[in-house]
């Protein structure tokens, strides 16, 4: 069978390059990325394997596509502060969201704790590049805000990185959580409770006062800052 082509009558590329991107994140997260195949990707999609890398170009490259994609959903929160954002704020949103996205999408959260436990071999120029610089515009931004006397000055990529590894833990180690709380899985309440914990200690180690209390973790995806493609 041949690529499907853009018609009227034919769903429309995004749709398609979701629902590939969908079944990619399973098949990837459960047989890594030596044991999964494109047939396998295609298989549990409904497509002809043509049809995948007429739309994604190669196992790789669809691969890198959904780790880029997982890093996207985590730090969007942060895309758009200012020296004028309140970093309470800020950094609530930043907790309460990568949580609410850590369960959301667990198949992407432990496809990317993977890739990085093996090395990040298909990610290298990534973290060295685009992300180390990503991270050193948001650094300097939470610098102005120690500056201004918003918050301690405490160095902010620690900070970044005690947020990104805090908030997977719930995701990656959520059997051992789930077991030693009694629990078959996180509740909303636990959820909740998890993130208001991480809130308190945080904000605070950073002298910052937490935001009101109806400030609660986000529900929809669009609240998430979810990114399909």
């Amino acid at each position: 069978m041949t690529a499907v082509s853009a018609t009227h009558e034919s769903p429309s590329r995004e749709r398609i390059e979701t629902s590939i991107l969908v079944a990619a994140e399973e098949v990837f997260s459960q047989h890594g990325y030596r044991g999964a195949s494109l047939q396998m990707i295609a298989d549990r999609v409904g497509l002809p394997k043509a049809n995948i890398l007429y739309y994604m170009g190669s196992k790789q490259a669809l691969y890198v596509r959904l780790l880029n994609r997982m890093m996207r959903r985590w730090n969007e929160v942060l895309e758009d502060i200012t020296p004028d954002s309140d970093p309470a704020t800020v950094l609530s949103d930043f907790i309460r969201t990568k949580m609410v996205l850590g369960q959301r999408y667990p198949e992407g959260s432990k496809l990317f704790a993977a890739e990085i436990l093996a090395g990040a071999p298909f990610l290298s120029d990534y973290l060295g590049g685009e992300l180390r610089d990503w991270v050193s515009s948001r650094a300097a931004i939470i610098r102005q805000w120690s500056v201004q006397g918003k918050m301690d000055a405490v160095d902010p990529r620690w900070l970044i990185f005690l947020i990104w590894s805090a908030t997977q833990h719930y995701t990656e180690y959520s059997a051992q959580v789930s077991g030693i709380l009694g629990r078959d899985a996180l509740t909303e309440d636990d959820l909740e409770s998890i993130s208001s914990f991480l809130e308190h200690v945080i904000l605070k180690g950073c002298g910052v006062t937490s935001p009101a209390p109806n400030n609660s973790a986000p529900k929809s995806s669009a609240d998430a800052h979810s990114v399909e493609k």
